[in-house]
């Protein structure tokens, strides 16, 4: 007994001994980089959850309206001393300042059709992202006749410090708001749907599951899920613990995984501790619900939800999305898109030997509850694109050619690329210039010496635009008919 009592006290002494390493290191490191910004320090007073479950559409508005004020008043009146870059979205002065732009993206918002909504869509965007994400798939839900409601998710749009203290309950109760707020203005005995992106994906799975319990929230017809949030590093779980020294006010820029200059005008680039940690919550939270309805029989009750994954995605886990969601969801006319990496790519060489395997290990054996469609190359010398389906219940896949290429200089997709055409003003690689939002991030291909910009060369690396946007917007409408506007 006293040899183990002895070596269960080393071990408690060793791990505080490296807990206090690594706290020490991580609070050494913080103190590198770029100062915090009054962007980074304060904190917008948004509604609280229980706030936002008894507010209405227009009380929300109202709320986000101060908050906007607030943001312009406490922070954007009050340039940071020094040479800032050019690009700064808290500059009234500079190209990518939202308040320049005929509409601030940032902002929730409401698409009506010409004539009665045959339907209602809710649009839930990504995390440090704004509703700007989801604004072509909700112009096309729009031009088929439905109402599109895409709320900003509290802490998000404003100044990234909103996102030091939000919290996953939060952003379900901005969720619940918005799909009462599309249930009430189209009436009963129309479709609702909600379309949900990244961290905006949990929480639409989530309320499907929340709604599945509660005969008070409005049900769903059908969910959309782009590259969603169904599990993502272990590293989130412990992220909390790197933020400890930020208790003392010396070290506060350890509450930041990212000190970044803000020159997205529509997206944070400096990210919080507890953005991470809140997400991991989230993901945790979903699929322990998952794993309970699945063992009380209630998944049953789920409604159809239609997928579209890359098979590289760096922010969310791939195998998550099939492990952890479809190998539960009942035969209710599911479906998941895949896209496949470039294999003709002549970065083939260059690419981790797993990349070729990805799509094997990934999908277990048909025949499978869920539909699947891989979007692949031709051939290995081939940069044409197929979709390779298998219906739900079959071992048989069916091959269709597309009219579509793999660009030659693009080796995967990427986890923020997929709800943006090529086109968009901001990330697409051939951008509509009839919009201008500053910049054109999409087409920049940088060559040069490091440490020139003020950005990190992945995010020019990293595909920001989808080039089977099309093909991907056809499969999302293709039951609902268009309607002119």
């Amino acid at each position: 007994m006293r040899f183990l009592a002895r070596t269960a006290r080393r071990l408690l002494i060793g791990l505080l001994i490296a807990l206090a390493v690594f706290l020490g290191v991580r609070a050494y490191d913080s103190q590198r980089g770029a100062p915090l910004e009054l962007w980074h320090t304060h904190e917008p007073h948004e509604l609280t959850a229980e706030e936002l479950d008894r507010t209405d559409w227009a009380g929300w508005m109202k709320a986000e309206d101060a908050v906007f004020a607030e943001v312009a008043r406490e922070v954007v009146r009050h340039p940071p001393a020094g040479r800032q870059p050019a690009l700064n979205r808290y500059d009234a002065a500079s190209p990518v300042h939202p308040g320049r732009f005929a509409q601030d993206w940032n902002r929730s918002y409401e698409l009506a059709p010409q004539g009665k909504p045959v339907g209602a869509a809710v649009f839930l965007h990504g995390l440090t992202d704004s509703p700007y994400s989801l604004r072509h798939i909700a112009r096309a839900y729009r031009d088929r006749g439905f109402l599109t409601v895409a709320i900003r998710l509290p802490g998000h749009g404003t100044v990234p410090a909103g996102l030091v203290a939000a919290d996953w309950k939060l952003w379900m109760a901005a969720t619940r708001l918005a799909v009462r707020e599309a249930r009430e203005k189209v009436g009963p005995g129309v479709p609702l749907h909600i379309v949900g992106f990244s961290n905006g994906g949990a929480l639409a799975m989530k309320y499907a599951l929340d709604a599945a319990d509660d005969p008070k929230l409005a049900r769903v017809d059908r969910l959309v899920l782009i590259s969603p949030m169904i599990g993502i590093t272990r590293f989130a779980r412990f992220a909390g613990i790197a933020g400890w020294p930020a208790f003392f006010p010396a070290f506060a820029k350890a509450a930041w995984l990212g000190v970044v200059p803000e020159f997205n005008p529509f997206k944070y680039n400096s990210f919080p501790v507890n953005a991470a940690r809140e997400s991991w919550r989230l993901t945790q939270a979903l699929q322990a619900q998952i794993l309970a309805h699945t063992r009380a029989g209630l998944i049953e009750g789920l409604p159809p939800a239609l997928t579209f994954q890359s098979v590289l995605d760096f922010t969310v886990s791939t195998p998550a999305v099939i492990s952890a969601l479809y190998a539960h969801l009942p035969d209710n006319g599911s479906a998941l898109v895949l896209f496949d990496i470039n294999r003709t790519a002549s970065l083939g060489p260059l690419l981790r030997p797993t990349t070729d395997t990805a799509i094997a290990r990934l999908l277990p054996p048909a025949p499978r509850r869920f539909a699947t469609t891989i979007l692949a190359n031709a051939g290995p010398q081939d940069e044409r694109m197929l979709a390779r389906t298998t219906p739900a219940g079959s071992t048989e896949e069916t091959t269709r050619a597309l009219d579509l290429l793999y660009p030659s200089d693009v080796f995967s997709l990427s986890h923020v690329a997929l709800p943006f055409p090529l086109t968009d003003s901001l990330y697409g690689a051939k951008p509509d210039t009839s919009e201008d939002f500053g910049a054109h991030f999409g087409a920049v291909a940088a060559r040069g010496e490091r440490g020139a910009l003020i950005l990190n060369l992945d995010s020019l690396l990293r595909m920001s635009s989808n080039p089977f946007f099309g093909y991907m917007l056809d499969r999302i409408v293709q039951d609902i008919p268009e309607r002119s506007q």
